[in-house]
């Protein structure tokens, strides 16, 4: 009967509304370009952050993240299909004494058709495109610095983007393991017209620590979750311009050899639906999962607490309900605002004894370049 419940809601939900909050005004990408060979630009990228959840449970804290990230890079085209890129990010959080934290920029970027292949600092974090169980949106302000590799595909009909996070290298002999992030997001349109888009999304990531000159004892562990969704958008107009629905089911697999986890494997589905108006978005999500863990998912959704009073808490079945409202602007040109509120019920809790919890954001983004030079040929 559960598994039956289970489909019914999900053919549901395909008839209802919105998706996850679309993350488009967050993202910043950087492509060789064939008009802009030979030149050598500053690239501004300025992100401003203020994320405040308003949660008492046990599971996520209640904390509040308020700052400014600035990334200044020098781009140079060295061929109309190659740029290569140096800079900077620092984080600034208000509150705190001097800069948080500075990482060092640097990739090369390889380009042809619709392909892109990417070395050094990683399109990361939101740019993945992944669901917050398997990918938290947050860390594009906790982990907004990715290293390793990436290969994206980008076509009308397509879109695919596997990388690896190299997390922590390790030197003979470390006290600590290795950790990297492997993972990749699948979109593979089916229909798209001006009366209905229908895609189906995949998502995957692994995390592994490990490796074979630490001297840690602690066990090796890789770590697996998966996403399997359908996608449908209907544009209308009026008031309303769009009904949508993103709805998944999300696996998690204990792969490694020693089990150190509370749970060895465990799922759970992701409904999502609402309406898009030129006030804004705004979409109702259920989260139903049993015995979930992710390494990089956003703590609300796991069986497994994070909270700072309550770490290693199971809750091996969670039942979540938000409402989410959002909106995003272009307020002059390069200049972004993206707005969200979205509360949010634990339906686990005891009759009597829910509450509404929530979240809400405010982003103010800004990227630019500046021509500086051009090379004579």
């Amino acid at each position: 009967m559960k598994k039956i419940y289970f489909l019914v809601l999900f053919i549901f939900s395909l008839t209802a509304l919105q998706a996850q909050i679309v993350n488009d005004s967050l993202e910043y990408r950087i492509r060789p370009d064939s008009l802009k060979t030979g030149e050598l630009h500053l690239s501004f990228h300025n992100f401003n952050y203020m994320r405040n959840y308003e949660y008492f449970n046990k599971i996520q804290d209640g904390y509040t993240l308020f700052g400014a990230m600035l990334e200044p890079q020098l781009l140079y085209y060295a061929h109309p299909q190659l740029s290569i890129s140096a800079g900077i990010h620092l984080r600034k959080d208000f509150g705190g004494r001097g800069i948080y934290r500075t990482f060092p920029l640097f990739a090369v970027k390889y380009k042809k058709h619709n392909t892109t292949l990417i070395n050094g600092v990683l399109e990361g974090s939101i740019h993945h495109r992944m669901i917050d169980p398997v990918y938290d949106f947050e860390k594009r302000i906790t982990e907004p610095v990715e290293y390793g590799t990436q290969f994206i595909v980008e076509n009308k009909s397509l879109f695919l983007d596997a990388f690896i996070n190299w997390k922590r290298m390790i030197y003979k002999p470390s006290p600590d393991q290795e950790q990297i992030v492997g993972g990749a997001s699948l979109d593979v349109a089916l229909i798209r017209n001006s009366k209905v888009s229908l895609s189906l999304p995949v998502q995957f990531t692994a995390f592994h620590q490990g490796g074979q000159i630490d001297v840690s004892t602690v066990p090796l562990q890789t770590l697996v979750n998966t996403a399997l969704g359908v996608k449908i958008r209907v544009p209308i107009n009026g008031f309303v311009s769009a009904f949508r629905s993103e709805n998944y089911y999300t696996g998690y697999t204990d792969l490694s050899f020693t089990l150190a986890q509370p749970f060895s494997s465990g799922g759970g589905w992701f409904l999502n639906s609402g309406i898009d108006t030129k006030y804004g978005s705004v979409m109702g999500t259920y989260w139903d999962a049993n015995e979930y863990i992710s390494t990089q998912g956003m703590p609300i959704y796991q069986s497994v607490s994070q909270h700072i009073n309550y770490v290693g808490l199971t809750q091996a079945s969670r039942r979540l309900l938000m409402v989410r409202y959002s909106y995003q602007k272009k307020l002059v040109p390069n200049l972004y605002l993206d707005f969200r509120f979205e509360p949010m019920m634990d339906l686990n809790r005891p009759r009597g004894k829910k509450k509404i919890e929530f979240s809400n954001s405010s982003f103010l983004v800004y990227k630019q370049e500046f021509r500086l030079h051009k090379v004579k040929n």
